[in-house]
């Protein structure tokens, strides 16, 4: 079997690469499968495209891209699936996913972890939102093979328009990357936070509840991310991400924290931060939206936290009781490794090739 991997970006650099399709590759060699990667944007582009500046580097990466995917038609022949990552253009109509499916006549597996289709403008992408032309979602849907979603929501949307839709739920290599355990007896506590600068605004409605722990307790406060964030937290410590220590960065947490808005955009989220915390038996506390309730049993892995109130309960809780910390974080990773290991969607993810 030959598969082609149309992607956004390059090979191990994008958590939702690695984490949704990149670590089974190995499978695939396993069963002497064969497959290309072809990402849309460069290693040059990557490297400037969140960062302010380099205009024209990153128009010149961008007509790049299209430019490669022209190219790359003349290759789908040889494929017999195209498996397309959230799209294979950033802006503009499906063009080279209605090329592939009805001229080409090739399988597509579609696959995504977000609720694309709804516009998520921000400051970052406030130029390009207009012409980013997330009604091209449901068209893809329509004319893939099968569709490979994160989670029930996603899958729920995909199914209006195609019957073939699957949850593939983003999953944790608990052998070769998230395997340690933290040791929760320290003698001090962080609690931590991980994600991108675009999830930082989510960590707004936390931070009364941290001020107000700041008066009686001494713990830091982890953000690793992408961009250092601007919050009135004393007891605040950035940690630029960096994948080379992002596990290690991780494992320092003894309370990990996923807050999330209740509204559609939110509702796509794959519970990915709750997912890592508790693969390295760091219990997780997650706002009710979306599969954050399908992951955290309240009381037994984490803590589901409805309100301000809950937040700090929870949180003072775990502060004082390392036990409880111990006791939490053990049912957290065999949560993981019973339903969101990679060992354990191995067969579904293949699946999506039948």
């Amino acid at each position: 079997m030959n598969i082609l991997f149309v992607v956004p970006y390059p090979q191990d650099k994008a958590p939702s690469q690695r984490f949704r399709f990149e670590q089974y590759l190995r499978f695939l060699e396993e069963k002497n499968w064969s497959y290309k990667f072809a990402s849309f944007l460069d290693e040059n582009t990557w490297q400037i495209l969140y960062k302010p500046g380099h205009t024209r580097q990153k128009v010149w990466g961008i007509l790049k891209g299209f430019l490669k995917r022209f190219f790359l038609l003349f290759s789908v022949p040889a494929y017999d699936y195209v498996f397309i990552h959230r799209e294979a253009t950033p802006i503009g109509p499906p063009w080279f996913e209605w090329l592939v499916a009805k001229v080409l006549r090739k399988k597509i597996i579609y696959d995504f972890d977000d609720a694309i289709w709804i516009p998520n403008t921000s400051e970052n992408n406030k130029i390009v939102a207009g012409i980013k032309w997330h009604h091209k979602v449901s068209a893809i849907c329509r004319w893939a093979y099968i569709v490979s979603c994160g989670n029930n929501y996603l899958r729920d949307y995909a199914r209006q328009f195609n019957p073939n839709a699957v949850v593939n739920p983003t999953t944790i290599d608990t052998i070769n990357l998230h395997n340690r355990v933290k040791d929760q007896r320290t003698p001090a506590v962080i609690i931590g936070w991980t994600g991108t600068h675009s999830t930082m605004k989510y960590l707004d409605q936390v931070v009364p509840v941290l001020q107000k722990l700041e008066e009686r307790y001494a713990f830091e406060f982890w953000v690793i991310s992408n961009q250092q964030p601007d919050l009135p937290v004393k007891s605040l410590v950035y940690k630029p991400w960096r994948k080379e220590t992002e596990i290690k960065d991780l494992g320092m947490f003894n309370v990990g924290l996923m807050p999330l808005e209740d509204d559609p955009w939110a509702k796509g989220k794959c519970a990915f931060k709750a997912l890592q915390y508790m693969a390295l038996g760091i219990p997780a506390l997650v706002s009710p939206v979306g599969m954050n309730t399908e992951v955290v049993e309240s009381g037994v892995n984490g803590y589901i936290c409805n309100s301000s109130d809950e937040w700090y309960g929870a949180l003072e809780h775990l502060m004082q009781d390392p036990e409880a910390r111990i006791r939490l974080g053990r049912a957290a990773r065999q949560k993981i490794e019973k339903d969101y290991a990679v060992t354990a969607n191995r067969d579904n993810f293949l699946g999506l090739f039948a």
